[in-house]
């Protein structure tokens, strides 16, 4: 199969639908595109003569021929795609289908954050994940996602947790391979791979906060990610939350980023039982009932309440995502969560759907591949 040029007018609602709900019937895109069965026929015939969209078995009888009618839909298989995403130390790829199911995972320690270092570490997952393509085919596009600022798919301007500033990353990357590579910010990335799909894949606005490193919150209104400069910085951060709280690094008291990191929770409950824990033991040191690690960790359950509440408040969502790498905060303090959440809200608003995504980096690596995937479908504008 050729490669696949970004669509444009009909044709790429055409190819989004079958994308992202595929398969579906000829009768259902007509009604979706607003377009007539017949012509639909004349835009998808040559979508299928290329190989595109393909015919599948099993729709229901079309009443005008009397025999079964073929919905569409697209090869998942032939295109793959390799996402990357970059923390202070680490770096973690995923190989996933042009539906990005997670075919492959590896990762790397970075020993050496110098721009240069990392380029060669991404190159070689790249070759790594790219052996294990079915059938031995080329990597179709490659996203590499960041903590940070990035400019035009392919400068880094700020990476924060790399100390990085103004660095032609895309460029390293292409004078190592030929692969078409997108750079992107990893709150965004992760946006999209939960608009298009993951659990807000049929939602018209909901709100995705995520834990770990710092307090991530991203926004999808009228299906549509909302996106700015200032989603890079990590505003949702410094939220206030707790009067009473801790102190965070710029002298906030109960904020966001005092509570609910993976560094305060840890530092935290190290501090109350007098040696360091890693996260996950303080959350089962409280799960177990350690009074000091339980009131610590309630504490942060209730202010991930407050923080729900109030992204829910202002946004009036139809669902809250919950991603990262410390989202088991969201089950260990459950029902201090609940508290939070139910203190901040109207008694007649409507409950809060909640969906937690898994609690490590693959997820994220994944929605650098999205954007790989969106930018070779939806192109570059």
């Amino acid at each position: 199969m050729g490669a696949w040029r970004p669509l444009a007018g009909p044709s790429r609602q055409v190819a989004l639908e079958i994308l992202l709900d595929g398969p579906l019937s000829r009768a259902e895109l007509s009604r979706r595109v607003g377009l007539s069965p017949g012509s639909l026929t004349r835009l998808t015939k040559p979508m299928v003569e290329s190989g595109l969209l393909v015919e599948v078995e099993g729709g229901p009888t079309d009443a005008r021929v009397g025999r079964p009618s073929q919905p569409l839909d697209l090869d998942a298989d032939a295109h793959h795609f390799v996402g990357v995403k970059l923390t202070a130390d680490s770096a973690i790829g995923v190989l996933t289908t042009l539906r990005a199911d997670v075919l492959a995972s590896v990762e790397r320690p970075i020993t050496d954050p110098t721009p240069s270092a990392v380029a060669d570490l991404v190159v070689q997952l790249i070759d790594e994940l790219t052996v294990q393509v079915p059938g031995g085919t080329a990597i179709t596009g490659v996203g590499v996602s960041l903590g940070g600022r990035v400019a035009d798919r392919t400068e880094v301007r700020w990476a924060p947790y790399l100390n990085w500033v103004d660095v032609p990353f895309g460029d390293l990357l292409a004078a190592h391979t030929s692969v078409p590579i997108v750079i992107a910010n990893d709150l965004t990335s992760l946006v999209e791979a939960t608009h298009w799909f993951g659990a807000g894949r049929n939602a018209h606005r909901f709100v995705l906060l995520t834990i770990g490193a710092g307090v991530g919150y991203g926004l999808v209104a009228h299906n549509r990610v909302v996106d700015s400069p200032d989603v890079t910085l990590g505003l949702v951060s410094h939220h206030p939350l707790l009067p009473d709280g801790p102190r965070c690094n710029r002298g906030h008291r109960g904020c966001a980023l005092g509570l609910l990191t993976v560094s305060a929770v840890t530092s935290q409950v190290g501090a109350a039982i007098g040696r360091e824990v890693g996260y996950d033991e303080a959350l089962d040191l409280a799960a177990k009932g350690d009074p000091a690690a339980r009131e610590i960790v309630d504490r942060a359950g209730r202010a991930l309440g407050k923080l729900i509440a109030a992204s829910a408040n202002f946004t009036m969502p139809e669902l809250v995502v919950l991603g990262g790498e410390g989202v088991r905060l969201a089950e260990v303090a459950h029902d201090e969560l609940l508290a939070g959440l139910h203190a901040d809200r109207h008694p007649s608003a409507a409950e809060v759907p909640m969906v937690l995504q898994p609690a490590d980096f693959s997820e994220w690596a994944r929605g650098a591949a999205v954007v790989a995937i969106q930018t070779f479908v939806l192109g570059t504008e």
